[in-house]
């Protein structure tokens, strides 16, 4: 009795070590939501530099602010809605506002079985006003949760 009792409690004690090794989650470490990557650029001497002052908000949504009155941010992230085929933002840099509008198609993308499906973006037209915007170069349409630059913004 003394031996089963042994072999009983030997089992038990290996079947919950299996358990708890085998049934480990794994973490998602990944990034998982692409965002256009804006750097800013004075035009006068072409070189990635922070405004003095930024703030972005969404076109439709006024209240949410993206950054708001940021400083030293000398490259910008953008979410994209995947419901919709078209994005405005609001950025205002030292304290002159512009309008960018980013017309783009959204497509489901697996990052890992831990992490599961996002959406990346092909983007397509862009427009934008010129207040104190001087121009926007478009360096990659393909908007991902990598670390490339998308759209470069001179001020």
């Amino acid at each position: 009795m003394t031996g089963l009792k042994q072999n009983s409690i030997a089992a038990i004690i290996i079947v919950v070590f299996m358990k708890i090794v085998s049934c480990t989650p794994e973490s998602c470490l990944e990034e998982t939501v692409a965002k256009a990557k804006v750097p800013f650029y004075l035009t006068s001497t072409q070189k990635n530099t922070a405004p003095d002052n930024l703030t972005i908000y969404g076109l439709d949504t006024g209240t949410v602010n993206i950054y708001a009155d940021s400083k030293s941010v000398s490259r910008a992230e953008l979410p994209l809605d995947p419901a919709t085929d078209n994005c405005g933002f609001v950025i205002v840099i030292n304290g002159v506002s512009d309008t960018i509008v980013v017309a783009y198609d959204s497509y489901p993308h697996l990052i890992s079985i831990e992490c599961g499906y996002t959406y990346y973006h092909t983007t397509g037209v862009l427009s934008y006003t010129k207040n104190i915007i001087d121009t926007i170069i478009v360096k990659n349409t393909l908007v991902t949760t990598g670390n490339e630059e998308n759209f470069r913004i001179l001020y």
